[in-house]
């Protein structure tokens, strides 16, 4: 409570003709929080609420600015205080793509789809080295880290043989060199329904940008076509990627010429992004009380298994997950 007490006396300063009736907009994966302050003329705007004792909005800000000058819809930066840790932002309203996507037809998504696409081509294009941090290895491996230490063993609360601990390691190290040798772009990191706003006009907006890093060209479609939180035919997403990647020849960015080898490129990041987004869900839930991300876990699950089912060099890992979910399966677990 001190904390909006702070946030209504912040808006009351910058606005002090103006009622203004703050409400709970949204909260993320971290220790941000969104308000949605409204004014007594209509206008609306959103306040971030990031406690620099455990957020920093100065990267938000920086892609902020780097993504709206390559011409995507992204939040105005209307006023700030970042010693307290507050941004007061345009208002992009509470239409999500994952409230649309659930409630539409196949034709709607796909126009939906290529609306995300053009914009995400637009940053990819604006892409400069040195603009924002590198995706290195070091960085993907983490990533990778977080499925042992919180899918198998706190969630599953299984221990790897020595034996398992190897296969996982090697496994790892062929998904990472495949990720490693894509071209590099700038990458939103979670660029998928939660974080893409249905508008009226120059669709979507852009939200929750604030990790973004150069890396791998595919890992932002991975996010939008593998969504942890909503599946479509494969054949659909397909038939998107294919139109993602003539465009983007079209403009010269750096995909393959080679479709197929595009497409497995984009199948081994989403093996990366999966496995790092079972760790995540995994440690909300059990660490953090967020235990809603249970439910978005066999999804994500599902589509890994699909994935590493397809390639002969990822099928020890595929077994061995199934061996290590088979015993919670047993007993009825929903995992």
């Amino acid at each position: 409570m001190e904390r909006q007490r702070q946030i209504e006396s912040w808006l009351a300063q910058l606005h002090p003709q103006r009622a203004v009736a703050l409400a709970p907009a949204s909260a993320d994966a971290s220790f941000r929080r969104y308000f949605r302050a409204t004014f007594d003329n209509g206008a609306s705007a959103i306040v971030m609420d990031a406690p620099p004792t455990r957020e920093d909005c100065r990267p938000w800000l920086a892609v902020q600015r780097l993504f709206r000058a390559a011409g995507a819809r992204v939040p105005e930066v209307l006023a700030e205080d970042l010693g307290r840790g507050f941004l007061l932002i345009s208002d992009l309203g509470d239409s999500t793509y994952l409230t649309c996507l659930r409630a539409t037809t196949p034709t709607e998504a796909a126009r939906l789809y290529a609306d995300a696409t053009a914009a995400l081509l637009r940053i990819q294009a604006a892409s400069r080295p040195g603009a924002l941090p590198d995706y290195d290895r070091a960085l993907l491996k983490r990533e990778l880290e977080l499925f042992p230490e919180w899918y198998i063993g706190r969630h599953l609360a299984a221990t790897l043989s020595a034996a398992q601990a190897l296969v996982l390691d090697q496994a790892f190290e062929k998904i990472l060199a495949v990720n490693l040798g894509e071209a590099r772009v700038f990458v939103h990191r979670d660029y998928h329904s939660r974080n893409l706003m249905r508008l009226a006009d120059d669709n979507p907006g852009i939200i929750d940008f604030q990790d973004a890093v150069c890396g791998p060209i595919s890992y932002d479609l991975v996010s939008l076509f593998k969504d942890a939180y909503i599946a479509w035919d494969e054949e659909l997403t397909l038939d998107w990627l294919i139109r993602y990647w003539e465009a983007a020849k079209r403009i010269s960015l750096p995909v393959p010429a080679d479709f197929a080898d595009f497409h497995r490129n984009y199948e081994w990041m989403g093996v990366q992004r999966h496995l790092k987004v079972l760790g995540i869900f995994a440690r909300l839930a059990h660490r953090d009380g967020k235990s809603a991300y249970l439910a978005d876990m066999p999804l994500v699950a599902r589509s890994l298994h699909q994935t590493c089912s397809r390639y002969r060099e990822l099928g020890p890992l595929a077994k061995l997950i199934e061996d290590l979910e088979q015993p919670v399966r047993q007993i009825g677990y929903s995992f």
